[in-house]
């Protein structure tokens, strides 16, 4: 490997044990700043942070580099040091006294994706001090969600920390180097940074206290502790009593359920629980409160766990360290769990569970302070389903597996709660703080940084089951988003395939409706673009002294309907060269006040494609946004002016600003001009009539439009009802050619071509009322063509003379299929695209849900395949269903009738179920229930002849 001095910056390398994958590096032209360099705002923590790329190495610096599944992508600052020969290390020199560290690293996975463990040298002043252990076992997932341990595509959650005592308390200036003494164990070693703080003495047993050691617990770790701490708080409760952990390691292979009790041990780095079940696995160290009938949480409620909220609990000054390596949703393996009223937790260490603390409302006043949340395998903290009037304040999260901070309401409102003060950083997947609806909600004095894949900096939506108005869990009253800085923030979603905001705003389940204050608040280095609305609408989104210094693309993307204002926001190295990214015409309703500078409302854009990310940010550690100045403002930075446009020839539309009336999640109008006959525009559904219009430019003479949809044979024949207009001023329309139906068929290319008399255009429109293949307008392709022009090939069909033969193997595959309702991107096109790893999910407790597969054509059917996906991450589990077909689509008979059947990955998660051979066009799969999760599953659904 080159090398050139004693740190050589190069592209970075994923490198799987003994293979090597080059990637290139994404670079920024500045180094961005660190989430600690931001005064007055995030945690106040108790150490001081060096990056390993700032220290003195002879190793290797990969990154900087944004791209999910690349190894430098998931580091802070996006850059780390990779050592891959004995001798090689990174030295950290103290500046400031330090007893202890925390080193954050990534070794490499095995092949059987279970992990290794590999010494590295701890070396004080060039003596070797200790052996630390670098492990993989608790990363390195793969694939799509809910991801799997078994290597294969997609590996993400590269990082996981260790943390270790000096024996003695080191003076600023001392040399701290971690050391590669051999590669025989892991081939490379990768140090991300280190953390070193000066830890306080143990906290001695409290006067009158009862002590966990008296009632039997183990602080060895040998034996299971789970029956004695358990004895220890009820007798807290009972008598009146602090509970005290003392210094030790505490093997507990359950929950300790609490109410009324104060639980505190030594301190943090002394008193630490630990463990999981031998054999039920779904059992591990966790301290809960008791549980809510009704509440958040619908499982099996243990007769002990019952009867919350717990109320008026305290726990402090302990660790809890798990061993959870994989991500099963169901399993409740959190540090902390249940429903907590009146409660309070300060001064946890959480780190190797699921969630650092999964809080099942309802519930209210509940306080989590002063507290570090490490490695999970999910998110770093959930208020889910009715918690009220809480908070998690002055908290350090980094490396969670989902959102750091998250607030879910799930059927029961969650109102006034706040996240204040604390710093998120690196969630491996998802934001780094959100709130999924919610009432009167605060985030605010907050500092995130390095989101890494489907998600952003801060995020408000309508989003994921059981968020609506309906049931007064949506997104409503006032939200406050104030004083936050968010670092390098946002990044690229890999199922939409395009940017993340750093702050984003979705109204999937329905419009957003409220009243949301982003103030006095930094932006900086965000990967993609600043501000995005995405879905459904938002209203009202007030901006007010608002600094956006960087972005790889645009400030904003508006790819949904939104209302919102900008008064005194700045902005300044905009990546894209254009300062708004709006396919959606109007429908993007900003208002301007005073102050905005360095960045244009007229500097607008709506691209064929996506651009890919310009990092110019100059570097710089961020101020806090100032109030605003009451004196007049200086000129505004000129913003670069729109790449000029003229009609041009061949198909005038390609490349041009295109508008809807309306689109549906990232079917957006622009897909029509890319010059990609797979990428389409859809409107939203069952609200004809839709309209696309394109913008030519200028005025020029057009005969001819070429409409498309996708070549693919997964989309059966339909007939579109539409309309073809003109206009020179975008105002006033004339019939260029009348209401008719069109049909594209996929065997002539799913092509239509209309001719009409030569008209002087520059607005050329088409307004959908019907379609017979799905209730919504849909266009791959609107080409506009003037004197002389031709058509944008396709792909070539040979027709057939003659009817084609019944098909013959799975006859779903690639059919049209739809459902009474589905979540996320577990969309109903999953179960026919002949990928077992994708799946389709109805919404939650909403049984009975339905999955209907057209497959064209009557044909003989006498057996139907259902597949689940097949990792080992999904339990066995059993759906009642029944099959149903139908000639018409309307008639429906019952084929097979209701049973229960399983789904077990141990036999391929696959449940065959024959049914009378009959000729049927149709077939409906009516699911009542499912063991496994409340909402209807199937990653495959297979039709066969026999």
């Amino acid at each position: 490997m080159r090398r050139s001095g004693a740190a050589v910056a190069v592209a970075g390398a994923l490198i799987a044990v003994g293979s090597v994958v080059a990637f290139p590096g994404t670079s920024s032209a500045a180094t961005s700043p660190s989430p600690f360099s931001v005064a007055g705002r995030g945690a106040t923590v108790p150490f001081t942070e060096i990056e390993a790329e700032a220290a003195a190495t002879n190793g290797e610096q990969i990154g900087p580099d944004r791209v999910y599944t690349h190894l430098p992508s998931e580091a802070s600052g996006r850059r780390a040091v990779r050592l891959d020969a004995p001798g090689e290390y990174v030295e950290f020199t103290l500046p400031k006294p330090a007893n202890a560290m925390t080193v954050r690293y990534s070794v490499p996975d095995n092949a059987a994706g279970t992990g290794i463990t590999a010494p590295v040298d701890l070396r004080i002043n060039g003596t070797k001090l200790k052996d630390l252990q670098f492990t993989s076992r608790y990363g390195w997932f793969y694939g799509g969600y809910p991801f799997g341990n078994t290597p294969g595509d997609k590996p993400h959650h590269f990082y996981d920390e260790t943390r270790t005592m000096f024996g003695s308390t080191l003076a600023a200036g001392t040399k701290v180097r971690i050391q590669v003494a051999s590669t025989s164990v892991a081939p490379w070693v990768v140090v991300d940074l280190a953390d070193f703080e000066l830890v306080p003495d143990a906290i001695p047993r409290p006067a009158g206290s009862l002590s966990v050691d008296d009632f039997g617990a183990d602080r060895n770790g040998t034996s299971d502790s789970t029956a004695a701490f358990q004895a220890a708080v009820d007798a807290g409760k009972a008598q009146g009593k602090e509970v005290y952990i003392p210094a030790g390691t505490y093997t507990l292979w359950d929950h300790v359920v609490v109410d009324g009790v104060t639980l505190r041990g030594a301190g943090p780095w002394y008193s630490v629980l630990t463990g999981r079940h031998p054999t039920q696995r779904n059992r591990a160290v966790g301290v809960y409160g008791k549980y809510v009938s009704g509440g958040g949480y619908t499982g099996g409620i243990r007769s002990h766990e019952a009867g919350g909220p717990s109320r008026n609990v305290t726990l402090r000054d302990f660790a809890i360290i798990g061993d959870i390596t994989e991500r099963v949703d169901d399993d409740q393996v959190n540090a902390l769990g249940g429903a907590m009223t009146n409660s309070v937790v300060d001064n946890l260490w959480l780190q190797h569970t699921k969630v650092g603390a999964w809080m099942d409302g309802p519930m209210d006043n509940f306080t989590l302070k002063n507290s570090r949340i490490l490695d999970q395998t999910a998110d770093g903290v959930n208020f889910h389903t009715g918690v009220t009037n809480s908070t998690v304040t002055n908290t350090f999260v980094r490396n969670s597996g989902d959102d750091g901070l998250a607030m879910w309401p799930d059927r029961m409102a969650n109102v006034n709660n706040a996240f204040t003060f604390n710093t998120v950083v690196a969630p491996v997947l998802a934001n780094n703080i959100v709130t999924y609806g919610g009432r009167d909600i605060k985030i605010i004095d907050n500092v995130v940084s390095d989101t890494v894949t489907n998600g952003g900096g801060i995020h408000v939506a309508n989003r994921y089951p059981g968020v609506n108005s309906g049931q007064g869990t949506a997104v409503a009253g006032t939200i406050a988003v104030a004083r936050n800085t968010l670092i390098r923030a946002g990044n690229s979603d890999y199922n939409w395939n395009f940017g993340v905001g750093a702050i984003w705003f979705d109204g999937l389940n329905e419009p957003i409706n409220a009243t949301i204050n982003v103030t006095d608040t930094d932006v900086v280095d965000s990967s993609y673009e600043a501000i995005q609305f995405i879905e459904g609408s938002t209203q009202t989104v007030n901006f007010s002294n608002v600094n956006i210094d960087g972005t790889g693309t645009y400030m904003i993307q508006a790819q949904a309907a939104a209302k919102a204002s900008f008064t005194g926001v700045r902005a300044a190295h905009i990546g894209a060269g254009v300062a708004i990214h709006n396919c959606v015409g109007t429908g993007f309703a900003p208002t301007y006040g005073t102050g905005n500078s360095g960045w244009s409302p007229t500097s607008t854009v709506c691209t064929g494609q996506w651009p890919a990310p310009n990092y110019i940010y100059d570097g710089g550690d961020p101020s806090p946004s100032p109030s605003p100045s009451t004196s007049p403002s200086s000129s505004p930075s000129p913003s670069p002016s729109p790449t000029a446009c003229a009609p041009g020839s061949g198909d005038l539309a390609r490349g041009k600003t295109v508008t809807a009336t309306s689109s549906t999640q990232s079917y957006v109008p622009a897909n029509v001009v890319d010059g990609d006959a797979n990428t389409y525009w859809e409107s939203a559904n069952n609200a004809f009539p839709q309209s696309i219009t394109v913008d030519l430019c200028a005025v020029t003479p057009v005969q001819r439009v070429v409409l498309k949809l996708p070549p693919s044979a997964a989309w059966a024949t339909r007939t579109q009802t539409l309309t073809v207009l003109g206009s020179t001023d975008g105002t006033n329309y004339t019939t260029l050619s009348p209401s008719a139906g069109r049909t594209f068929d996929p065997a002539t290319g799913n092509t239509a071509s209309i001719s009409f008399a030569t008209a002087n255009a520059r607005y050329v429109r088409v307004t959908v009322t019907g379609n017979t293949g799905w209730p919504a307008g849909q266009l791959s392709a609107f080409e506009v063509y003037g004197t002389g022009g031709t058509p944008s090939p396709s792909p070539s069909v040979s027709p057939s003379p003659s009817p084609s033969p019944l098909p013959t193997g799975n006859l779903a595959r690639g059919k049209a299929v739809t459902a009474t309702s589905s979540t996320q991107t577990y969309v109903p096109a999953n179960v026919v695209d002949g990928d077992a790893n994708t799946y389709w999910e109805s919404a939650n407790n909403a049984f009975p849900q339905t999955l209907t597969v057209d497959l064209g054509a009557s044909v003989t059917v006498g057996r139907v395949v259902l597949k689940l996906p097949p990792s080992t991450a999904w339990g066995a589990r059993t759906q009642t269903l029944s099959v149903l077909g139908s000639t018409d689509g309307t008639n429906y008979t019952t084929i097979a009738g209701p049973a229960g059947y399983t789904f077990d990955p141990a036999t391929g998660n696959t449940v065959t179920v024959a049914v009378p051979a009959a000729a049927r066009r149709y077939l409906r799969l009516n699911v009542t229930g499912n063991t496994g999760w409340p909402a209807a599953q199937i990653s495959e659904f297979e039709a066969y002849a026999s």
